[in-house]
């Protein structure tokens, strides 16, 4: 009897912590057969399909990418960007990452711009991560990234400053695409080990798919490098 009250007790805690990614509106669907799903911030050229709601909170982002993905790519959506959540009072909440609402968009291909000679270092989902970016030291804090700009011709070198780590050196050049990189382990990886002509090593620093990297970089907070 005790075992079975424990059973129901763990059952009731998980579904009060259950996350649920659900399509909270649909307004139409599209046929396309994009496999991206990349963040735009201008939604003019693009059409409107639907929202997710994440809405409970989980340190397992690779997870929760994968329900926002898949409900996505049930409506056809190939972009999304963060809808602000207003007050009563008209003001607009700090982001929650226990409750949020992706919008969904069909944009063409054309009108989805990227940024050039552009890194972000995403940290962990609970831990501070330590780095080191051209001899300094830097400390990231859970949940949060570093964006920095290349210039060409200037090499920036990030190791994670273990006897075995991971280092990666990254320099500007023309029209290269921006670049994601996580100081943990995601277990998600690019089926190409070349990011714009830089090669990867394995290790505590990996890189990382845009679409998974700008989802992360949408639900964490930039952390200013100095």
């Amino acid at each position: 009897m005790r075992k079975l009250l424990f059973l129901i007790g763990v059952f009731c805690c998980q579904l009060f912590y259950l996350q649920m990614v659900t399509l909270n509106k649909v307004e139409k669907t599209s046929d396309n057969k994009n496999k991206f799903f990349y963040r735009i911030s201008e939604p003019s050229k693009s059409e409107f399909l639907g929202e997710i709601l994440v809405n409970g909170f989980s340190n397992d982002d690779v997870t929760v990418f994968g329900e926002v993905y898949k409900k996505a790519k049930q409506i056809g959506a190939n972009s999304f960007s963060l809808k602000p959540i207003e007050n009563v009072d008209g003001t607009f909440q700090n982001f929650n990452p226990a409750y949020y609402i992706l919008n969904l968009f069909y944009t063409p291909a054309d009108y989805i711009t990227d940024e050039q000679n552009v890194v972000y270092l995403v940290s962990s989902s609970d831990k501070n991560q330590k780095i080191n970016i051209n001899n300094k030291t830097i400390e990231v804090k859970p949940r949060s990234f570093l964006r920095l700009e290349l210039i060409n011709n200037e090499v920036l070198t990030v190791s994670t400053r273990k006897l075995l780590g991971s280092a990666v050196k990254l320099s500007g050049k023309q029209d290269q695409p921006s670049l994601y990189f996580s100081l943990t382990d995601f277990k998600i990886r690019s089926n190409d080990s070349i990011y714009g002509g830089i090669n990867l090593k394995s290790g505590d620093i990996t890189g990382l798919e845009k679409s998974f990297g700008m989802f992360l970089t949408t639900i964490y907070s930039e952390q200013k490098k100095d």
